[in-house]
Order: C-alpha cells, then sequence, then structure tokens
C-alpha cells in the first residue's frame, strides 16, 4: 500500500530528500530557520495565550507557506499541552500552539537550536537562573553516566576498608 500523500508526508519528503541539490536543500533550511525564529518570537511574546486556527489559517497569519507551517507543526509538536495531529492533518485541519514552556525551553535545548533558546523573548519568560537550570536539567537527563568499575583489591565501597575481593567481590 502506498503511504498517504499528507501534508507531513510531502514536507519530509522536500525538507529531508537525500536526492536534492545540496544547495537548494541549504536554501530550504536556512528560510525555515529563519521563519521558525520569528513565528517563536510572536509566540514567546505572550506564552500564555493559545494560538489556534487551521494549518492554512497559521500559515497565512505568521506569512509563511503551508509546507513552512507542517514543519514548523511537526517541530513544536512534542512541546504542545496537547499534541496536534500531524500525521493526518491537511490544511483545514483545526491545531493548537499552546506549549509547556519549560517542555519547549528544554526540546530547544535537545535540538541544539540556540538561535531558539537565546531569543530576547525567554528573558521575560524565566529569569537567567531558570533558563541556566533548564539547560543543564536537559543536558544532564541525556548524559549517560558509568558507574566506576572496582577491581579486586580496589577497598571495598561498602565501607568496610577490606579489599574488594576479600568483602562484597568475594564469590563473584
Amino acid at each position: 500500500m502506498a503511504e498517504k500523500n499528507t501534508l507531513l508526508n510531502q514536507w519530509r519528503a522536500m525538507a529531508y530528500d537525500d536526492q536534492a541539490d545540496r544547495n537548494s536543500l541549504q536554501k530550504l533550511w536556512i528560510d525555515y530557520f529563519q521563519k521558525e525564529k520569528e513565528i517563536y518570537s510572536q509566540l514567546l511574546t505572550n506564552p500564555d495565550e493559545e494560538v489556534k486556527g487551521t494549518v492554512r489559517e497559521l500559515a497565512e497569519k505568521y506569512n509563511i507557506d503551508i509546507m513552512t507551517m507542517t514543519g514548523f507543526l511537526d517541530g513544536i509538536n512534542e512541546s504542545l499541552k496537547t499534541p496536534n495531529p500531524i500525521e493526518e492533518m491537511d490544511e483545514d485541519t483545526t491545531v493548537s500552539l499552546a506549549f509547556d514552556k519549560e517542555l519547549l525551553y528544554k526540546n530547544m535545548v535537545v535540538a541544539e537550536a540556540d538561535w531558539l533558546y537565546n531569543l530576547e523573548e525567554w528573558k521575560s519568560i524565566f529569569d537567567e537562573d531558570k533558563r541556566k537550570e533548564l539547560y543543564k536539567e536537559q543536558k544532564t537527563s541525556t548524559t549517560v553516566v558509568k558507574e566506576a568499575k572496582i577491581y579486586p583489591n580496589d577497598p571495598c565501597p561498602c565501607g568496610s576498608g577490606k579489599k574488594y575481593k576479600k568483602c562484597c567481590g568475594k564469590n563473584k
């Protein structure tokens, strides 16, 4: 069965086309990131207002084409209070941009989108300490901490003072 030609599939086919000319793909992303930044600047100016409308209405509101709006909706979806049905939406699907502020900030950090998590508008939402805390929380949540290896002649971690091999490491 052929994959449905939904807006999301069209966007992804266009934006992640490995057959496309590198320069045109690069231009697409440069344009996209600029528009994305402008939309976030507007959304963050009034972060508690729920912006809602059809995909077409929001594209018109932000003065962008339907495909760029689809890409934006794909990008913000994991940061929304209620995710939109992006897999099957069309131009007339009503969507919401009501986002969770902390989650959005952290997802911008995950995406390494410094042009977004450093937007001036964040300063009136979270103070510098809160932004640093969210940044650190996000970075440490993805850090894998390996336990230190205990060798037979190391002091036992239980605190007995004995060598590991003569204490908790016995019979291992």
